[in-house]
């Protein structure tokens, strides 16, 4: 399942080197693209659609965005993984998620409770199958997860925060699926006392559970041993 671009009615219908952009950056996110994969210009062509010209300016943003790597003359390949670095996206996920849940309980109405009631229960349906041995929904499962935890921060007032930690998650979202990490039902009751916790308006328990969620998460991805 690829990610698709969301438009408004009043927004324009993306352009080639748009569609490029997202498709290419949710193939580095969802593995297709792995760490070190030469990024060849004629191949991106065929595969993607756009000119040579406009898959430098995309490579050259997703460089910006440190998934690319630029290697002067000798062209462009996906960014690297360590340990390092995904303990730091971890830190910074939290860091930024903390603040927003905070914001987001405070200013959260009726309709803010819908939406996280809905993303829960679709990741949760997603999470059982998951329990249930079904691995070929592990995107989709991802998505949800994402989903989720985007609902929880939704009201938080900031245009900029929720842009900034949308960044950061894909990031580590992207550690999650080269690990292929789920930890099973410990991240599915994790998920349903967080739900628990924004009905509640429980900024401090929902703090709590999610700095174990991400750090269990951390953990169970370096214990596959898929980052070197």
């Amino acid at each position: 399942m690829k990610k698709e671009v969301q438009q408004s009615p009043s927004a324009p219908a993306p352009t080639i080197g748009d569609n490029a952009y997202h498709r290419i950056r949710s193939d580095i996110i969802f593995g297709y693209l792995p760490p070190h994969q030469k990024l060849k210009l004629d191949q991106l062509r065929d595969t993607y659609g756009a000119s040579i010209s406009t898959l430098r300016e995309i490579l050259n943003r997703l460089s910006s965005e440190y998934l690319v790597v630029a290697e002067g003359q000798r062209g462009f390949e996906v960014a690297p993984v360590s340990v390092e670095n995904l303990k730091e996206i971890a830190a910074l996920r939290l860091l930024l998620e903390e603040h927003a849940l905070e914001q987001s309980f405070a200013a959260g109405d009726m309709e803010w409770e819908g939406r996280v009631v809905a993303a829960h229960h679709k990741l949760a349906a997603l999470e059982k199958r998951m329990l249930d041995g079904d691995k070929s929904i592990t995107e989709l499962w991802k998505r949800y997860d994402w989903e989720f935890h985007q609902a929880l921060i939704s009201a938080c007032g900031s245009k900029v925060l929720l842009e900034t930690h949308a960044g950061v998650f894909d990031k580590y979202l992207r550690y999650q699926m080269i690990a292929l990490s789920f930890r099973g039902d410990i991240a599915a009751d994790e998920h349903k006392i967080m739900r628990d916790c924004a009905l509640e308006r429980n900024a401090k328990g929902a703090r709590e559970v999610l700095t174990r969620h991400v750090q269990g998460g951390v953990e169970h991805a370096l214990a596959t041993g898929a980052i070197g």
